[in-house]
């Protein structure tokens, strides 16, 4: 729809019928800086208001949606045009609204995310609770936002996400000193902790001690003497 014409049309019609934007506005219980607007074409008149505006300005709903003054040769047709035109606008205010709501999810998401991990003790099951509910709220958020794109776009979407809670859970380790979320196996002998994570290994040494350290190295084979081995080579 051509808002501008419409607005054009709305003003002439209202100075047809020798009405004031304030008056017109008290008319339909709206402002008079709302009809301005929809005068300017700067946005239309709410769904609701198309008929009492319509009767206001003494012409058809089809005339006012097609900003001119119609005759029974094209009535029929610029009807079906106007259907088509409103319906489609339908579809994109909703496809709108979809976005910012899927937005809002996808952000809430994300930082729920991002506080499981660097909030709460990685050793905690809350930590693995949260950052799993704040993925599944990342990823309801950003199928909202992208309702049309290939399902194909949603998987990469899901990978990438995953990528991103791995490199926040690394560093994490690195900068923190706290314990992987993402350790598919840990074993403790003595007072050395082994995490086995996908992409690395991290050594905890001497974690009763005031002299504790942390060592991140290179997925490798490991077993219990290499494990209890490897603090003591490090000191």
């Amino acid at each position: 729809m051509n808002q501008e014409k419409i607005g054009q049309f709305i003003a002439t019609c209202r100075k047809q019928k020798k009405l004031t934007q304030a008056q017109l506005a008290e008319e339909l219980g709206v402002t008079d800086r709302s009809v301005s607007n929809w005068e300017n074409g700067k946005c239309m008149p709410d769904y609701s208001l198309l008929i009492p505006l319509s009767k206001a300005l003494n012409i058809s709903v089809n005339e006012l949606i097609s900003g001119e003054k119609l005759n029974e040769t094209n009535y029929e047709e610029k009807c079906e045009k106007n259907i088509i035109n409103i319906i489609d606008e339908n579809k994109k205010d909703l496809n709108k609204k979809y976005k910012i709501i899927g937005l809002f999810i996808f952000t809430v998401g994300f930082l729920i995310i991002i506080a499981s991990i660097l909030l709460f003790p990685t050793e905690s099951s809350w930590s693995t609770i949260y950052s799993v509910f704040g993925a599944i709220v990342a990823t309801i958020g950003f199928a909202l936002i992208a309702r049309k794109l290939n399902f194909r776009y949603r998987i990469a979407f899901l990978f990438v996400l995953l990528a991103f809670m791995f490199l926040i859970d690394f560093a994490n380790v690195k900068l923190n000193n706290k314990a992987p979320l993402f350790s598919m196996n840990t074993v403790t002998i003595d007072d050395t902790i082994f995490y086995d994570t996908p992409f690395y290994d991290v050594y905890r040494c001497n974690k009763n001690s005031k002299n504790e350290s942390w060592h991140i190295i290179k997925n490798s084979e490991f077993n219990d003497n290499i494990i209890m081995n490897y603090c003591k080579t490090k000191h």
